[in-house]
């Protein structure tokens, strides 16, 4: 059964090949809060740990899991508690994605699901989602939520599908 963990230096060779499935796919890392630029990993977990409290500049308070399932890790998200007006163009209050190998399987369904209780116990009442116009795995897994489609954006040519969740 697939849940969402706090990133734990415990995690450490499994999370590095979380990393390096990624990296030979040819993928940009998604979400990019789990990039593979951060050494050592033990002062980015705790800088992590520390964003969900400590507004840095431009940026909002958030959250970091790791999907988990049995002793792998298949995914990661990234729950913001709070939007800027570019986050409710662009970006949303969570972003996830599902490591190369472990795709088509369910986890990015069951990790929205699990991270949309998170967001019930954070107090909100709806959140706000977006993927690009032709990730069309992304929109049938917010749609498998609830997700109802609002107005889309633009940003240099590029169009943003936008969904609204009701929680």
């Amino acid at each position: 059964m697939m849940q969402l963990m706090k990133p734990t230096l415990a995690w450490e060779t499994e999370y590095r090949a979380f990393l390096e499935d990624w990296r030979e796919s040819g993928e940009t890392i998604v979400p990019e809060a789990v990039g593979d630029t951060y050494e050592p990993l033990g002062a980015y977990f705790a800088e992590l740990k520390e964003m969900e409290t400590t507004v840095r500049s431009g940026l909002v308070t958030h959250s970091t899991y790791w999907m988990v399932d049995g002793q792998r890790i298949v995914g990661a998200l990234n729950f913001r508690h709070d939007l800027t007006e570019n986050l409710k163009l662009y970006g949303g209050h969570i972003g996830y994605g599902i490591r190369p190998s472990e795709r088509q399987k369910g986890y990015a369904t069951s990790g929205l699901r699990l991270a949309l209780e998170e967001a019930r116990q954070r107090g909100l009442d709806q959140v706000l989602l977006t993927c690009g116009v032709d990730n069309l795995a992304s929109r049938r897994v917010i749609l498998a939520n609830g997700g109802q489609e609002i107005e889309p954006t633009v940003r240099n040519g590029r169009e943003t599908r936008r969904f609204i969740i009701p929680l």
